[in-house]
């Protein structure tokens, strides 16, 4: 599947998106916070957090603020306090999943790389928005900021989607995504009747995908070899530094 291909999902599952979305209306700004809102991190520590493959949290910590570390555009600069989240000093932590579960979920999340740095959000564990500093890019592909990543067989990777536009700033600078993402279906059986469907994506107030179904995990996800209406938000921590801030989600019925 081409990436410009994705961007118009099929049959039902469009209906159902386009659907879903008119009646939402605009995603909500990161200052303007809704009824149905759920605060994923409480500033302090990673509670309601697991490490990947149950183990624990390893080196995310809390943090006042984070800077370019002046000495090395690469690093950060960890100020002490609380309302930031960081995945350790050395910048390589264990991937970190919510212990709650969500199917169809509208998210706004907060997020600084430094310089080269790599990190992902992904959707049920399964379906990752990159993370990258993507700075001035332009033959973007879908391993840039916004990207829905590549899918992964037999050696080799396929069916990526690249952002439409780069809306990146650059490193050192937070950045944000609003993302309505509508759960894959399946029938009492077990059988999957539609794929998981990235409605919306917006990336520092430009939309960068609209309606992308993605027909299964992308790489390296939690979770790679199935799919279920429900599952954790996991944020990737072992590709270099990254810092997180007002990350909350809104659960929806899209149907």
């Amino acid at each position: 599947m081409t990436a410009r291909a994705g961007f118009v999902a099929r049959g039902m599952l469009l209906s159902l998106c386009v659907a879903g979305l008119a009646a939402l209306g605009t995603v909500c700004a990161a200052d303007e916070p809704a009824a149905g809102w759920r605060s994923l991190f409480n500033g302090q520590d990673l509670q309601h957090w697991i490490g990947r493959n149950s183990q624990g949290t390893g080196d995310w910590l809390a943090a006042g603020a984070v800077t370019l570390d002046p000495t090395d555009a690469k690093k950060f600069t960890i100020a002490p306090g609380s309302s930031v989240l960081v995945n350790g000093q050395t910048g390589r932590a264990v991937d970190v999943l919510t212990t709650d579960e969500f199917g169809d979920v509208e998210a706004h999340l907060e997020f600084m790389v430094p310089q080269g740095s790599n990190s992902g959000v992904y959707f049920q564990g399964r379906y990752e928005v990159q993370i990258l500093d993507s700075w001035q890019v332009t033959a973007l592909k879908h391993g840039d900021c916004g990207g829905i990543y590549e899918r992964w067989k037999d050696n080799r990777g396929y069916e990526g989607h690249p952002p439409l536009v780069n809306a990146s700033r650059p490193p050192g600078e937070w950045q944000s995504f609003d993302v309505i993402f509508r759960a894959p279906r399946f029938a009492a059986d077990g059988k999957k009747l539609a794929h998981a469907c990235f409605v919306k994506v917006v990336h520092n107030g430009v939309v960068i995908h609209e309606n992308v179904e993605v027909t299964g995990p992308t790489r390296a996800a939690a979770f790679e070899s199935d799919e279920k209406p429900t599952g954790p938000i996991m944020l990737q921590g072992d590709h270099g530094p990254v810092a997180f801030r007002n990350l909350r989600v809104r659960p929806l019925k899209l149907d």
